[in-house]
């Protein structure tokens, strides 16, 4: 059966109906930089999430391929997950979407290290015949938090 950090780790991935507070530990993920307007059919923000799934795939199966990860084991890929943030702006301007800056990020599991990620942003270059060069490793300690359930739109 494969790891699911949503069911092995609920209390970051499946928030209670309140508010409550959480320490997220230090973790280590794959992440993407860029900016502008997310809705946009061609724009940064589309690309950018399928080179981080390009990549998070390539990973998780590199287990049928040539090249081993020391530790593997088989698991589900984490959902995505985001900072936004707009430069000078108080709070956010919903009506300057193309103001937006964003990292958006994966989880990884804690056997791929950086040497790993970069074979596999080579081998989802190489398959996908595009530059996946953008994907970068990125730990990140989110310390003590407010986790609170955020529902539609």
């Amino acid at each position: 059966m494969s790891f699911d950090f949503k069911k092995e780790y609920k209390e970051f991935y499946m928030p209670k109906d309140r508010p409550s507070l959480v320490t997220v530990p230090v973790m280590n993920y794959i992440a993407v930089r860029g900016k502008g307007d997310p809705n946009d059919d061609y724009g940064e923000y589309k690309r950018s999430i399928g080179m981080l799934y390009g990549v998070a795939f390539t990973i998780k199966m590199s287990k049928k391929g040539d090249h081993r990860i020391e530790g593997y084991y088989d698991y589900v890929v984490p959902p995505l997950e985001g900072f936004w943030w707009q430069d000078g702006a108080e709070g956010i301007d919903r009506g300057d979407k193309g103001a937006f800056q964003w990292l958006s990020v994966i989880r990884l599991p804690d056997f791929v290290t950086k040497a790993d990620l970069d074979w596999a942003v080579r081998e989802a270059g190489e398959k996908k015949k595009s530059d996946f060069s953008a994907v970068k490793f990125f730990t990140y300690n989110e310390g003590l938090c407010v986790q609170c359930m955020h529902i539609g739109p």
